[in-house]
């Protein structure tokens, strides 16, 4: 099963690792940390230009990425659990 993400983005739900609120995490220093690497070593995917409300941390065959999203956490928890938001 896929989750929805944002404009033409999904990702399959067996590679999330986490969904995070932005404005709640990013206060954390290890967090800003783990935005700037992913971005250094480009492994951040913006799904839209719009103000971003959470990232999504997906592990596949040894890549991690890390998806940027306009999307609420709690938005895509309800796709979730109505499978996947299509």
């Amino acid at each position: 099963m896929y989750l929805h993400i944002g404009n033409n983005y999904s990702v399959d739900i067996r590679d999330i690792i986490g969904i995070f609120d932005i404005e709640n995490t990013t206060v954390e220093k290890c967090t800003k940390l783990l935005l700037d690497r992913a971005e250094k070593e480009h492994k951040c995917i913006y799904t839209t230009y719009e103000m971003p409300k959470c990232f999504i941390i997906t592990y596949r065959n040894g890549r991690e990425k890390v998806y940027i999203s306009q999307l609420s956490a709690a938005t895509l928890r309800k796709r979730l659990d109505q499978g996947g938001g299509f």
